[in-house]
């Protein structure tokens, strides 16, 4: 399913909450400073809708051909070109160089690509100013995914490649808020997503069962246990087993 199309719908609806962060509000131009993140940009459609709302935007991405389309579209734009910045690099890449840069992240459909889930959040962690905002959006865990986010969308509909998505990767919103609490961040909330294939469009749904949206914001000091240490490996063994039992697979 489009990357794209997920998540300017799901930032869009959530344009309040990034609006409330920027303090000097400037006509035509909102979130003028506000410094964001766009993990997996892409062709750049949703760095540019973010640009002209004013927002200062890095939108990287590991295949060099997504940051060159990018780059020949946003230089249509001579606004755009002063606002957003391409880099063909990866999170990581970006944690080694930039701490604590970031007002905002977004990850549309990336973390049910990533193979080290807990490390990705830590290097949102790293990246983001305290109370920072990440937004993501995923699929869930459960046959209802797997049925219609792979067989019918991959296999027989043929929406996006076959091949793409790996439902073993694939993550409920009780896993994920676990990850993001115990890697220093509150998680805010979590919204079902719903895809009409006909009109190709978007909503809000209070189901979690195949796509959802979660706003987390980091918190100043990463949460500790009771005793002073942080979470052992057991600690967040148990606490994922937790969230796991509750999921419907």
């Amino acid at each position: 399913m489009s990357k794209h199309r997920t998540f300017v719908i799901a930032e869009y609806s959530r344009r309040d909450t990034l609006l409330n962060m920027s303090s000097d509000h400037q006509l035509g131009s909102p979130l003028s400073s506000v410094k964001i993140l766009d993990v997996g940009c892409g062709g750049g459609l949703l760095s540019e809708p973010l640009g002209r709302l004013g927002a200062s935007v890095t939108g990287i991405d590991p295949l060099e051909d997504n940051i060159r389309t990018a780059e020949q579209h946003k230089s249509f734009d001579p606004v755009l070109a002063k606002r957003i910045q391409y880099k063909p690099c990866s999170l990581e890449d970006i944690a080694e160089e930039a701490t604590e840069t970031f007002d905002v992240m977004v990850a549309s459909e990336v973390v049910e690509h990533v193979a080290d889930l807990e490390t990705f959040i830590k290097y949102c962690y790293q990246v983001l100013k305290p109370e920072g905002s990440l937004f993501i959006t995923t699929i869930n865990k459960t046959q209802l995914s797997y049925i219609l986010g792979i067989v019918v969308a991959e296999k027989i509909m043929g929406i996006v490649p076959e091949g793409t998505h790996d439902w073993e990767k694939f993550i409920s919103p009780e896993e994920l808020e676990c990850l993001l609490d115990s890697n220093g961040f509150l998680v805010k909330t979590v919204n079902g997503m719903s895809y009409n294939p006909l009109s190709g469009s978007w909503s809000w749904t209070e189901s979690t069962s195949i796509n959802y949206a979660v706003h987390a914001v980091k918190t100043r000091v990463k949460e500790q246990s009771n005793s002073g240490e942080p979470p052992s490996e057991t600690d967040k063994e148990e606490r994922l087993a937790e969230a796991s039992a509750s999921t419907t697979i």
